[in-house]
């Protein structure tokens, strides 16, 4: 791959909203590259800033206009393709004013694919692992515009929490009242 045809082909991606590409999406754009050579080109694209790598076969377009503040949250989306993942645990909680720590630099994900922890430029991401249905997860969560991922529901979010094992001697009672009753389960 020649360095003029990838910035051309990220630059079509980026009008689309694309900026996020796995390993096999960018093999996909330049089929007539080897295995090995594409591995170089990688690598030399990487080392000159027209990507970023995000995680293991996973990168990001840094020039891309589309980017925006959920940036972490694509990744997480692309790292568990074709699984249903959302926004719980302390991350949605924090932003529901339920815990008043800010987790810096964590995203804590919900998902129906493998459990793990991934380091990105973009932070860390913390998958959990969840056996509740698709048609369970829809209904609790909601679909945020502009956001990549569903989050969940101030309820949802505390039912996981619990159910994971996690810390819940930080939540405030107070905020938990506010907006859970109405809530489905």
């Amino acid at each position: 791959m020649n360095r003029m045809d990838l910035i051309q082909k990220l630059a079509d991606l980026d009008r689309r909203g694309v900026y996020v590409l796995a390993k096999r999406d960018i093999e996909k754009l330049f089929p007539a590259e080897g295995e090995k050579a594409m591995e170089q080109s990688l690598k030399r694209m990487v080392g000159d800033r027209i990507l970023t790598r995000a995680a293991r076969g996973l990168y990001v377009n840094p020039a891309a206009s589309s980017k925006n503040r959920w940036i972490a949250e694509e990744v997480a989306k692309a790292l568990r393709p074709g699984c249903l993942s959302y926004v719980s645990l302390e991350s949605i909680l924090s932003e529901y004013g339920v815990i008043s720590q800010i987790p810096m630099n964590r995203l804590t994900v919900m998902t129906t694919g493998a459990r793990g922890l991934v380091e990105t430029p973009y932070g860390t991401i913390e998958f959990t692992h969840t056996k509740r249905g698709v048609a369970e997860i829809v209904k609790r969560t909601l679909a945020a515009k502009g956001r990549p991922l569903r989050i969940a529901t101030k309820q949802a979010a505390v039912r996981d929490l619990l159910r994971v094992g996690r810390n819940v001697n930080m939540m405030d009672p107070e905020a938990l009242k506010d907006g859970v009753q109405g809530e489905g389960a």
